[in-house]
């Protein structure tokens, strides 16, 4: 019998961050050109609830990480089961699943993982229809540093088949810590420090999450890094001389870095490309003494958000990316006191969020169509908002806990987790998704 495997890439260093590679068997069961869906009450989240593991650790790791994974989608109902329940629902060797009992715990899907001597084969059930919806075989070792980020991408794909729309667990976040740029992953485990030195501000993910861009602070004033994520190392931007450069972001096909460049008369945003060393960056606003800074894409490119103190105070506002057709696009009435700052445009290109100060600040996003704006958190004092992939996740930097740390916040229900536990992260940036499943294929 011959079957087709992918590779996966995972996308990573071994110095700083490391991936390991992963293998993915396609699932022969599926009916070529018929995409199966999960059968669940529309308008509700679906049960789920995955099988206990067992496997040489004994220490039901894997069940953890995945079961954890789809309850921090928010868009699935983890069924919490004790143990000893847990264990009832595993068929004995050579018998069926019984749906009808599992369905009586209001799971829709039920998971179950059986590790094998090459990897972990994955298999899901519509649990109303009695059947499985699909099933794949992972190979991965668990041996391997970043087993983890691996099985994350296993969690990913679940969703993939239920929803027909990957998940967000195989994403990373880059923030600043005491001056130190830090890289957790999307669960909070597995958090690393990248840099030595003090000065790391405003870190950002290329479209590709093979680099980090970000600014240090030094002697000379404020110089654009980035950092390879593959192998670790940085390197200055050669195009960006030394002075005041603050707020980089990298242009959505990735071939130049748009930032902030303070002079003695304001501040604007200048575009870098990377494809010329010898054309000097290009000014994209005219400050004319008015500060412009932390731009964010469209998805496609074409526009820029951004924030001016043009009216008198900071605003967001949105122009084409060549500096033409400049729009205020957050309300402001002339003499009412308003500050706003740190846009960012989400990945469906819908909205944008952004943190406004009224006494303290708070986390809002304004439609881009209809311009209505709608106010996020209300607890504690919440900045730099950062969305994930999904276009639905915000991380951000809130003091609801008592320190300054990094929450996950879902847009869509108002559910939060705190991510971080090290006093004073702040400054996100959320990873793309960090695999790309369509690297070769072979025969065997």
């Amino acid at each position: 019998m011959r079957s087709r495997v992918r590779y996966v890439t995972l996308v990573v260093a071994n110095c700083a961050i490391g991936f390991a590679p992963v293998l993915r068997a396609q699932d022969t069961t599926a009916v070529p050109g018929v995409r199966l869906g999960l059968n669940y009450e529309a308008g509700t989240k679906p049960g789920v609830i995955v099988l206990p593991v067992q496997d040489v650790y004994d220490d039901d790791s894997l069940r953890v990480i995945v079961q954890r994974d789809l309850d921090y989608s928010d868009r699935m109902n983890v069924i919490a089961l004790d143990a000893s329940t847990l264990s009832g629902l595993m068929p004995a060797a050579g018998e069926k699943i019984n749906f009808a009992l599992v369905g009586k715990f209001g799971a829709a899907l039920l998971i179950r993982l059986t590790p094998t001597t090459q990897g972990l084969h994955v298999a899901a059930y519509d649990v109303s229809r009695g059947q499985l919806l699909q099933s794949e075989h992972f190979l991965f070792d668990r041996r391997d540093r970043d087993w983890r980020f691996a099985l994350h991408g296993v969690s990913d794909q679940i969703e993939q088949w239920v929803f027909g729309k990957r998940g967000i667990a195989q994403t990373r976040i880059a923030y600043v810590n005491d001056g130190t740029l830090r890289i957790v992953d999307s669960d909070g485990a597995e958090t690393r420090t990248i840099t030595t030195g003090r000065g790391a501000l405003s870190p950002a993910w290329s479209p590709n999450g093979e680099s980090v861009v970000f600014t240090v602070l030094g002697n000379n004033g404020t110089q654009v890094q980035e950092l390879d994520v593959r192998r670790g190392g940085t390197r200055r931007i050669s195009q960006i001389r030394a002075g005041l450069n603050i707020t980089p972001i990298y242009q959505p096909d990735g071939t130049g870095i748009l930032y902030a460049q303070g002079t003695g008369n304001g501040t604007d945003l200048i575009f870098a490309d990377f494809d010329s060393d010898s054309t000097a960056p290009r000014r994209i606003t005219a400050g004319r003494g008015t500060d412009n800074t932390s731009p964010s894409y469209s998805p496609d490119g074409r526009q820029i958000a951004f924030i001016s103190g043009k009216s008198g105070q900071p605003q967001v506002y949105i122009m084409d990316a060549d500096g033409s057709n400049v729009q205020l696009l957050t309300p402001y009435t002339a003499g009412t006191r308003s500050y706003r700052a740190s846009p960012d445009w989400s990945p469906d290109g819908r909205a944008i969020a952004y943190e406004q100060q009224n006494g303290i600040f708070q986390i809002w996003m304004i439609d881009v169509r209809d311009r209505a704006p709608k106010q996020l958190t209300s607890e504690g004092e919440n900045e730099d908002p950062s969305w994930a992939p999904d276009g639905r996740h915000i991380v951000l930097t809130s003091t609801r806990s008592g320190d300054k740390q990094l929450w996950i916040l879902d847009t869509e229900s108002g559910r939060t987790r705190q991510l971080t536990h090290s006093r004073g992260a702040r400054l996100a940036a959320w990873s793309p998704i960090l695999a790309n499943p369509e690297v070769g294929t072979y025969s065997q």
